[in-house]
This record gives C-alpha cells, sequence and structure tokens, in this order.
C-alpha cells in the first residue's frame, strides 16, 4: 500500500539514494511515486510486488469474463455445450 507521506520523492533524489531507496522498496513492497518538477511521473516498485500485481489483475479479468459469461447465460444468449460442439465438428468435417 502505498504511503503518501513515505513513498514520494523526487526523481533527482531516486537517483542520488537510488541504492538505499531499492534497499527500501524490496523490504516495504511499497511503490514509491518519483516526481519531476513537482509533478508525478514515475512508479517504481520491486518485481515480486509487480508480479503479484499482474497476477491480480489477470485474475480480475478472468472473473469479469466468468460474470460476463453467466449473465449472458442467465439472459438466453449462449449455446448449449452440445450445439457448440455439433457446429464446431460440421464445420470440421466440411473443411476436409
Amino acid at each position: 500500500m502505498l504511503n503518501l507521506t513515505q513513498d514520494i520523492r523526487s526523481l533527482t533524489e531516486f537517483k542520488r539514494n537510488t541504492t538505499e531507496l531499492v534497499e527500501n522498496l524490496k523490504r516495504t513492497k511499497h511503490p514509491l511515486v518519483l516526481t519531476v518538477n513537482g509533478k508525478t511521473e514515475l512508479v517504481v516498485q520491486d518485481v515480486q510486488s509487480y508480479q503479484e500485481l499482474l497476477d491480480a489483475a489477470e485474475l480480475l479479468k478472468t472473473l469479469r469474463g466468468i460474470k460476463r459469461g453467466l449473465q449472458q447465460m442467465k439472459e438466453g444468449q449462449g449455446k448449449a455445450a452440445e450445439d457448440l460442439f455439433a457446429e464446431m465438428f460440421d464445420q470440421l468435417d466440411n473443411a476436409s
């Protein structure tokens, strides 16, 4: 979780204290927001935390797809698996 009092630094400070700040990133697992000319420009994060973020985003995407599919089935927009497989096999047979 981002701590606004500790996790926002200037790019200049990051350049001066890279080793210390990277060690802190690894220890706390908190992202670091870097500013350029007083404006937020970059987020720096340790690899493990970034991978966890990617995994969470992928899970969310999957869950949204499942939810959408369930809603479509409730609305009668889906096809029975038997019908879908029959169509696929027909297309394969016709392609031969």
